[in-house]
């Protein structure tokens, strides 16, 4: 698979990576057995990117990741974790001894002296205009804990203000075919500065796979029953903050442009890979066929100038109206 640069950091990534939310915790109970084979199934397909969190199931994710990784040393796989969720979301809280005290943490979980990339996890807005707060990372860097910092951010606004910091190596955001306002100031200002674009929650929470129907229910633990509204995060981070009934109708509509050979999630992927700026994507995975089927969307030809219209089109239809005043 095509790898890309984060050019700040001099690291790589593949283009479909893999999002370990779905190992961790929210999205409905998954065994270990199940998680180990989800990773090596995107290993073994190419992926050389893992993302995570230390609040994903409250370490589990990144402590699974390091069961596969210590069993499998032939392989090279940058693995970004984030930090900043465990605790009460002020920002007060986001300052160097709280950063060594998660990192130390991340780091047992993960089992390395130094992790590769370390993001900030969607923290509150003041916290990306704190010139401490970007100190206290780059002392991470200093102390080697950490190789390259970046942050994980919920509006648009947050991105840019994030890429003008001059140390800072990435930019994970939600983007997808249903979620396309960082196309137009986002992702240019990330190339001209040289920052990576990690693109998140791919697939809307699986509504651009076009399995969904108005009667889908999901498991109670699942985010996409109890966060809805927003109930417990951010509510874009379910759905892409699109109500559940729009967007199985809307799902319908880019199902049926996939083209011969392609599903409809990795249409959604393809369209992402094909975005000038994106570094990777990082679809979860919940099954191994899941995990090998993401992976192949990497592969896939360039999709026509008449399909990028025709998506570009639903968005404008039925979605951008839902989702672009508020992220």
């Amino acid at each position: 698979m095509d790898e890309r640069e984060f050019h700040r950091s001099g690291q790589h990534a593949s283009v479909i990576g893999l999002g370990t939310w779905q190992l961790g915790a929210d999205w409905g109970e998954v065994s270990e057995k199940d998680a180990l084979a989800v990773l090596e199934a995107a290993a073994e397909s190419g992926v050389t990117f893992f993302d995570t969190a230390d609040v994903y199931g409250d370490g589990r994710s990144e402590a699974t990741i390091s069961t596969f990784l210590s069993s499998r040393p032939d392989l090279h796989v940058e693995v970004a974790t984030k930090m900043g969720r465990r605790v009460d979301q002020v920002p007060e809280n986001y300052v160097l001894d709280n950063f060594r005290a998660w990192n130390d943490r991340s780091r047992r979980n993960l089992g390395v002296d130094r992790i590769d990339l370390v993001q900030l996890h969607c923290p509150p807005t003041p916290v990306y205009s704190s010139d401490a707060v970007f100190d206290a990372l780059d002392t991470l860097v200093e102390e080697e804990r950490v190789a390259a910092y970046g942050v994980s951010v919920e509006t648009c606004a947050e991105a840019l203000t994030a890429i003008a910091r001059p140390n800072v190596a990435s930019v994970q955001i939600i983007l997808n075919p249903f979620r396309m306002k960082p196309l137009r100031e986002v992702l240019p200002a990330a190339v001209e500065a040289g920052v990576g674009i990690i693109a998140r929650v791919p697939l809307a929470s699986g509504l651009l796979s076009g399995k969904y129907t108005a009667e889908t229910v999901f498991a109670a633990d699942d985010h996409r029953t109890y966060n809805r509204h927003g109930e417990a995060f951010d509510q874009g981070e379910t759905f892409s903050g699109i109500d559940f009934a729009t967007g199985v109708e809307a799902a319908a509509e880019f199902s049926a442009l996939a083209p011969e050979g392609c599903t409809p999630a990795q249409l959604a992927l393809r369209w992402i890979v094909q975005q000038p700026g994106v570094t990777t994507v990082i679809p979860g995975a919940r099954s191994p066929e899941q995990a090998r089927l993401n992976a192949a969307a990497g592969r896939l030809p360039e999709l026509s100038r008449a399909t990028l219209d025709a998506v570009e089109d639903l968005y404008e239809r039925r979605i951008k109206e839902q989702v672009e005043g508020r992220w």
